[in-house]
């Protein structure tokens, strides 16, 4: 006892034109998803990207130490008396001189590639200039402490 056929229940066939859209929608599905695979094989390249993104991080990361290590430099330098920052001051300009004496005779002497590889830290010396002032303010503090202690 089979029902007849009725045509209200029944989905009519689907035209050729929606067959070759059918057809195209999942070429593009399929292409995403090989795409997808190979995204996900290629491990070269992720770890590429990946190294990217750490790079980046700890570049942010070195920004914010450095403007907090500036901020504690800065601190240290208010908290100094006047004797002692001038003293400090002082031995910074004749470290200064003796650095560039000793940098004219480093010119003379030393060998092309050492140059370069000396220049290259000296120039991240200076973009850290605030840094080493407050270590050197730091060393002329302890200096005159030992110094009082003993006299």
């Amino acid at each position: 006892m089979t029902q007849p056929h009725n045509q209200s229940t029944a989905s009519p066939a689907p035209t050729p034109k929606e067959l070759r859209e059918q057809v195209e929608q999942t070429r593009q599905e399929l292409g995403q998803t090989v795409e997808a695979l190979a995204d996900k094989a290629d491990v070269k390249t992720r770890a590429r990207v990946k190294a990217t993104e750490v790079k980046e991080q700890v570049a942010v990361r070195a920004g914010e130490l450095k403007a907090k290590a500036a901020g504690v430099a800065q601190q240290v330098q208010d908290k100094l008396p006047d004797p002692v920052r001038d003293r400090a001051a002082q031995v910074a300009e004749q470290a200064r001189t003796k650095a560039g004496q000793a940098g004219q005779l480093w010119q003379e002497k030393a060998p092309e590639p050492v140059r370069e590889k000396a220049t290259l830290t000296a120039q991240a010396a200076r973009g850290n200039r605030n840094v080493l002032l407050a270590a050197a303010a730091g060393a002329a503090v302890v200096w005159l402490a030992c110094r009082r202690r003993k006299g």
